[in-house]
């Protein structure tokens, strides 16, 4: 049997978190899971709020598992939480990531696949990545990482305006096949301990 699970995000730049998703996945069982972002851009009439979102993406993209993505930004991280659970009137179980700012914290993370997102691979920049310690509580993860794609690919003039950090950084969540370095995250590792818990509510069985 395949399970189909829906991930519902804050915007479509953050259609990068199905790869995370996916790879978590796939170190926690060896059932079929499929990942399917709700891509509601095309709608003749745009949902409005959270609650509205959740009920015409599962109606569009029916699922087992309801994965909401909420960027903490400058709230607690308990309180996009809250806002999640009030939100979710679908009846079915959901997991929420929250990421303590954004969730391009969680991409800061490989350096090799950065360069070559960026066109670069042997490029030799300093790219002056925080250290893991500071990824969550950097105060725009979204700017530190679209400045290091734009150094990474060393692009200047005309070059350098045609540069699309957003479209390298996408590039980039693709290239990354070990998300390893977020476990120590306590976001993170929320996120894979609510997965787990979804899985099993399933009967799904949980590689330990």
């Amino acid at each position: 049997m395949t399970y189909q699970a829906t991930l519902v995000t804050d915007g479509p730049s953050d259609v990068v978190l199905v790869r995370i998703l996916e790879w978590l996945i796939a170190q926690l069982t060896t059932a079929e899971i499929e990942i399917r972002w709700a891509d509601l851009r095309g709608l003749p009439e745009r949902p409005q709020g959270l609650r509205e979102r959740l009920v015409v993406a599962t109606r569009l993209y029916p699922c087992h598992i309801l994965f909401v993505h909420r960027d903490a930004e400058n709230q607690d991280p308990k309180v996009r939480y809250t806002e999640i659970r009030v939100a979710n009137t679908t009846g079915l179980g959901h997991v929420c990531i929250v990421p303590v700012r954004m969730q391009e914290a969680w991409l800061l993370h490989n350096e090799a696949a950065l360069r070559e997102a960026a066109d670069r691979p042997s490029g030799t920049d300093p790219l002056d990545l925080p250290a893991a310690a500071r990824w969550e509580r950097l105060p725009d993860p979204k700017a530190t990482l679209y400045n290091a794609l734009r150094t990474a690919s060393g692009a200047t003039g005309r070059r350098a305006k045609r540069f699309r950090p957003a479209r390298a950084a996408h590039r980039l969540a693709e290239l990354i096949t070990d998300w390893s370095p977020l476990r120590p995250l306590p976001a993170f590792a929320q996120l894979e301990t609510d997965t787990k818990t979804a899985l099993r509510k399933f009967g799904i069985v949980v590689i330990e």
